[in-house]
């Protein structure tokens, strides 16, 4: 379900003189791949190898375009996501390749419950990987003129993946945008962090989850995951709290957020970490403080709704209560998100794309125009707001 992908390292990427340009017949589009490829020094048997049973695929371009679940609220994202199902097999899993974890966690540091969430969010455990040809999913996101400079580095990180053995352009499986096994892991990702976790001399992310484990731990780790930290903890907020100050904008140390009034509902505030207030549905609903660990994730995956979501989850396996859903104010429904980012845009703000999910740019909009009207600037967009607007 990774469905938003990593962004790492893509500022830095550039097209080679030679790369073939996006759009267009897609047979001479492969074509251009092919010519590419050997300019880069492989073997042109290889390359003809590899991208010979290549295809268009029409599935990919619609689940590209089709991520509504996006445009839920977060509680009702939540709701949908974490089951009882989900909570009871991932605390059983985690009893299971307790080894596992525990070296995990002294190699990288990272904790079992942001693996295990992932686990369960991307694939219920390994239990659908997803079943998009791998390759042919890659080229045709890379024809496709949306994103193709994101999707076009992890043909060539699938092509290093097939000379080595462990990559078959015809039968390799995984999700509609290229991840494959069972923490849906990108080509490129799999060359810099895949792992052999079972000791039998090979990584194999699809059918060895303890090879799945070590390999998102090392991933998470080479992403800047800091070992020992906390990442995401819910807390209980004055009425009286500065709203602006909320978000991820303005970070400050458990300890200063106490001073104004800010309390752990479990545990303590870590106090010397800094941490940003997160109202997901406003001042009405439930509020975490996210640790600098919890901007990691982001580099997993760009939804804020997914992040929070797994985030809360894994704090859900490792112990945490059920959140205090709270009362918060209605909504916008999709069709009203996406004429409310048409008005934030016209008055010159960045959202992205008219795409009716309340992302971070739109958060960040909202409670910029929320202190100018004079409103709780708690990033929540309502009825009201829109009606002002």
């Amino acid at each position: 379900m990774r469905l938003l992908l990593l962004l790492t390292a893509l500022s830095l990427w550039t097209a080679p003189a030679s790369a073939a340009p996006c759009g267009g017949e897609f047979d001479d589009f492969v074509d251009h791949l092919k010519s590419e490829a050997v300019s880069r020094g492989h073997d042109p048997g290889d390359v003809q190898r590899f991208f010979d049973p290549v295809r268009r695929d029409g599935a990919v371009i619609k689940a590209d375009r089709a991520q509504g679940v996006f445009q839920k609220p977060f509680t009702d994202f939540a709701q949908r996501l974490i089951s009882s199902h989900r909570l009871s097999t991932g605390r059983s899993k985690a009893k299971s390749y307790d080894t596992i974890f525990d070296q995990i966690e002294a190699d990288y540091g990272v904790s079992r419950g942001i693996l295990l969430a992932f686990w369960a969010f991307e694939t219920d455990f390994g239990g659908f990987q997803g079943d998009f040809n791998t390759l042919n999913a890659l080229v045709t996101l890379s024809h496709d003129c949306r994103r193709p400079a994101l999707f076009r580095p992890q043909i060539f990180a699938a092509l290093r993946l097939f000379e080595r053995g462990d990559f078959d352009p015809a039968r390799t499986t995984g999700a509609w945008a290229g991840e494959i096994g069972m923490v849906q892991m990108l080509p490129q990702d799999i060359l810099d962090n895949g792992t052999d976790g079972d000791g039998d001399g090979h990584v194999s992310l699809k059918t060895s989850a303890p090879d799945a484990l070590m390999s998102g731990g090392r991933m998470l780790r080479h992403l800047g995951w800091r070992a020992g930290e906390p990442w995401l903890q819910e807390v209980t907020v004055p009425a009286g709290l500065d709203w602006s100050l909320t978000g991820l904008r303005t970070a400050k140390t458990g300890r200063e957020w106490a001073e104004l009034g800010v309390q752990a509902r479990q545990g303590s505030l870590a106090q010397d970490l800094p941490g940003n207030i997160l109202l997901p549905e406003g001042r009405g609903g439930p509020a975490f403080i996210a640790y600098p660990n919890f901007r990691v994730l982001f580099k997993w995956n760009q939804s804020y709704t997914y992040v929070l979501t797994a985030a809360y989850f894994a704090t859900r396996l490792e112990g945490a209560p059920v959140m205090q859903l709270g009362n918060p104010e209605t909504g916008l429904s999709s069709k009203q998100m996406m004429l409310l980012q048409q008005k934030l845009a016209a008055l010159g703000y960045d959202v992205g794309e008219i795409d009716g999910i309340l992302g971070g740019g739109t958060r960040a909009a909202v409670q910029d125009v929320q202190q100018k009207l004079g409103m709780p600037a708690d990033a929540w967009p309502t009825r009201e707001l829109l009606r002002r607007l």
